[in-house]
């Protein structure tokens, strides 16, 4: 571990579907950090903190604003509610937190507007709640940017270009929403005199980041690039269309920051002890519902934070992480919620898949996937408390031929251990 945190920039990455504990990591490996960057999603994200009993819970401003001192940026491959993120803001000054001249964001992340979310909406209900968004407008404000149509916090910026591109964009936005769906019109004027607050409060802000970043690594100075939601949830490589409409593997932070790639430095995967999503989509390894209550009431807390959904919960697949070991190029592994194991009889490791009796891919495309079994490997569990302990060799053995099983499966290893939710409930290696 000591050598992730002095090597220079490091990208924190989801190894699962998302809610993988990335928030606490990236709270941890800011101390060594001088800056944290966001680089996809929107306020569909949520990471976690919790330092000394106090609970921060973040959509858009990067986890490392926790620790003094951080500059954080939300980079251009990010969309932003302009409400999301000063109440967020706003949550941050009420726990004493310091955000002013420690906050910038990308002159060119886009907007998520108003219609946005109520075309989100409409769309999922339309289609049965089949992809499972969480109605945040993500989705349709990543179509507009690809549309060529989208508009930009630098807009925002400068109030008058707003204001023209808004006017172009609710023509066809309110036809859309009206004729197809049924909606009542979305108000121009509503939406031009909450824009103009959220221009005055939001402007001094945004600048170009890019140019920012680059010179502060010019400077010598540390960037820790913070993804969203999970591997398994690119636009690209995860588990499509149960997807989110963002590239959320390391090469994300690329483009949605505009480095280039030999400014990634490592890249550290955070996978919890076992496997959770939300929503709908293909999953080899769940449990059935006793362990899956089992985990999530009552030991593992597995509800969204964004959404408040409850999570499905399956066994460790390590077949998937060694895709995302692969995809991402990953240099090592945070194992979260270890401790939520704790008291296991036996445990079971998904090591790969069968369709009808033969095997399949290493990681199969969707629709072969949602036809998968899992194979997997029992190993005996551990009956000990793991929540105290901070030396990897204090963990009871079973618990470290646990970890140490996950490294060789996965071919990566496992860099930093969390026993708990607390940022100091943690094990480094």
């Amino acid at each position: 571990m000591n050598g992730m945190k002095s090597s220079g920039n490091i990208c924190v990455v989801g190894a699962q579907w998302g809610d993988e504990g990335k928030g606490k990591i990236v709270d941890l490996l800011s101390r060594e950090a001088d800056v944290v960057a966001r680089y996809q999603g929107g306020a569909n994200a949520g990471h976690t903190v919790k330092v000394a009993g106090r609970e921060f819970v973040l959509h858009l401003v990067p986890s490392g604003i926790i620790h003094p001192g951080k500059l954080c940026i939300v980079g251009n491959g990010v969309v932003v509610d302009p409400r999301s993120l000063l109440d967020e803001m706003a949550m941050l000054r009420s726990k004493g937190i310091k955000v002013q001249g420690r906050l910038r964001v990308s002159d060119r992340a886009h907007l998520t507007l108003p219609y946005h979310v109520l075309i989100d909406q409409a769309r999922e209900a339309g289609r049965g709640g089949a992809i499972g968004t969480t109605h945040r407008g993500i989705g349709p404000t990543y179509t507009d940017k690809v549309a060529r149509c989208g508009i930009t916090m630098g807009d925002l910026a400068d109030f008058r270009r707003f204001r023209d591109k808004l006017k172009r964009n609710l023509e066809e936005k309110d036809f859309l929403l009206r004729r197809f769906y049924g909606h009542r019109s979305v108000s121009y004027k509503k939406i031009e005199q909450q824009y103009k607050i959220y221009s005055k409060l939001l402007s001094p802000l945004v600048c170009d980041t890019a140019d920012l970043l680059a010179a502060l690594m010019a400077k010598g100075q540390r960037v820790l690039f913070e993804g969203a939601q999970g591997t398994f949830l690119d636009v690209d490589f995860g588990t499509y269309p149960f997807v989110t409409s963002s590239s959320t593997i390391a090469g994300g932070a690329c483009t949605g920051l505009g480095v280039g790639p030999r400014a990634i430095g490592q890249v550290l995967l955070v996978a919890k002890a076992y496997t959770t999503r939300v929503g709908n989509g293909p999953f080899p390894t769940e449990f059935g519902p006793a362990m899956s209550e089992r985990i999530r009431a009552k030991a593992g807390d597995e509800f969204g934070r964004t959404t408040g959904r409850p999570r499905r919960c399956g066994w460790f697949d390590a077949a998937m992480v060694r895709r995302a070991v692969q995809v991402n190029g990953a240099d090592g592994l945070a194992i979260t919620k270890l401790d939520v194991l704790d008291g296991m009889k036996e445990l079971r490791i998904g090591v790969g898949y069968a369709v009808g009796g033969r095997r399949a891919a290493a990681f199969p495309a969707t629709e072969d996937l949602g036809r998968c079994t899992a194979a997997y490997r029992a190993m005996p569990g551990w009956q000990g408390p793991t929540g105290g302990i901070r030396r990897y060799r204090d963990l009871p053995l079973n618990a470290r031929r646990y970890v140490e099983a996950i490294e060789r499966l996965t071919g990566a290893p496992a860099r930093i251990i969390s026993v708990g939710s607390d940022r100091e409930a943690t094990i480094y290696r």
